[in-house]
């Protein structure tokens, strides 16, 4: 199974939070400087009515007519209670299928995030992200951060997964922070020996591959081998075309070649880089499950071959690259051996290590995300009060259009009258 390998470093992980006090006081998580919404909340608000706001889109989408970005985001700002947010939900998901949704403001999909913790209806949050082409929430980084974090924190860690697996599709692993977390959690969820589908390997697989290759570091490459790992048995079982549709994957054949390479990689290496042995008892696992596989499906093949090709579709090219797999074994065990022999496998869990590695960076990671954080609030203020005028402006000329439309059709019937007499 694809998580028996886990059951192993179980028993390090519990040490390691038996030992540590940091780890057990979850100090090196987000800081409370990072997750304060005393700056957010401090910013200038206008005194708006939820009922009325709401009222004014239902008429203007009746209408038919568009409805700006600046009043959805006023709407998301003045959520107040849980059910509040249920209607925002529903509005900006109109929003997205109108002819603005392009315009969606970053700091109103920051604020829904905000919204959504606040209130305690992190579901919402994470819905109307996987579910982001119907709804438009495309969060950066750092709100991304705040919503991993959260799960981290309540030990939600399939979650935070599946919100780093968001992160993984929008390919933004830039700040040093979010892979951080990211490796965390996708560590913190692997430890608890989840029974996974092909589906669930294949984006777990992805976002430990992406994420580890930001990190060069032995949490990294230890990511990569997993990942690759994962990915070359999905590649194995269902074909190259199954692997990277809809992902943001190579579409060459070769993970488990890949996965080898990294091994190669560690072996070659000069500097203190390590393989954690969790990692590499992972991937012995994997690889004899695909080898009885390869058996029971060579067997059944004799008797319902026409069936097995319906249910797994594969070309010549994907037979050719399963053909390799007794290599890919035997190729395994000589890495083995000489990254034991170099002293290049570390006893540490993958688990440990990346807890280690968040311990020894979070902090530094934090400091640049915060400066950049700070300096796009006044950016979203001025943009915003921006917006406010150019809504002034508009209804200005509308006014203005409407007296002129008025007076006019007034003169009109003016000299209709005078023609009469």
């Amino acid at each position: 199974m694809a998580a028996s390998v886990w059951k192993r470093c179980v028993t390090a992980a519990v040490k390691v939070k038996c030992l540590s006090p940091s780890f057990s006081a979850r100090r090196w998580l987000l800081s409370a400087a990072y997750t304060d919404t005393k700056v957010w909340e401090a910013r200038e608000k206008e005194p708006l009515n939820l009922a009325l706001l709401a009222n004014n889109m239902d008429r203007t989408y009746d209408r038919n007519l568009p409805v700006s970005s600046l009043t959805v985001s006023r709407f998301v700002d003045t959520i107040s209670s849980q059910e509040e947010v249920n209607q925002a939900e529903y509005y900006l998901y109109k929003f997205r299928h109108s002819p603005n949704c392009w315009y969606l403001r970053d700091w109103t999909i920051h604020s829904w995030i905000r919204q959504c913790l606040k209130y305690g209806v992190r579901e919402k949050a994470l819905h109307t992200l996987k579910n982001k082409v119907q709804y438009g929430i495309f969060p950066d980084d750092f709100t991304f951060n705040l919503l991993i974090d959260s799960y981290i924190k309540d030990g939600d860690f399939k979650s935070a997964c599946s919100v780093v697996e968001e992160v993984m599709l929008q390919e933004t692993f830039d700040l040093s922070s979010t892979q951080i977390l990211s490796l965390y959690a996708l560590a913190s969820y692997l430890a608890t020996r989840p029974q996974l589908t092909v589906s669930e390997e294949r984006m777990l697989g992805a976002s430990l591959l992406l994420c580890g290759r930001k990190q060069e570091n032995s949490v990294g490459l230890s990511a990569q081998l997993l990942g690759n790992a994962l990915l070359g048995k999905v590649e194995m079982s269902k074909g190259i075309h199954a692997l990277f549709k809809g992902m943001p994957l190579s579409w060459e054949r070769g993970y488990l070649s890949r996965a080898l390479a990294v091994m190669e990689g560690v072996a070659a290496a000069s500097g203190d880089v390590k393989l954690s042995k969790d990692s590499l008892d992972y991937m012995n696992d994997l690889l004899q499950e695909l080898s009885s596989s390869s058996e029971s499906e060579s067997f059944g093949e004799e008797s319902a071959g026409e069936e097995v090709k319906k249910e797994n579709p594969v070309d010549e090219e994907d037979e050719a690259e399963k053909a390799k797999l007794p290599q890919y074994v035997s190729r395994f065990k000589e890495l083995c051996s000489q990254l034991e022999s170099e002293g290049k496998v570390d006893s540490a869990s993958f688990l440990a290590a990346g807890t280690a590695l968040a311990q020894q960076n979070m902090a530094a990671a934090e400091k640049p995300d915060l400066e950049l954080y700070e300096s796009n609030l006044p950016a979203w203020e001025a943009e915003r009060k921006q917006l406010i005028q150019r809504e002034k402006e508009l209804r200005v000329q509308a006014e203005q259009e409407k007296r002129e439309k008025l007076a006019a059709r007034a003169a009109a019937e003016q000299q209709g009258m005078r023609a009469e007499q």
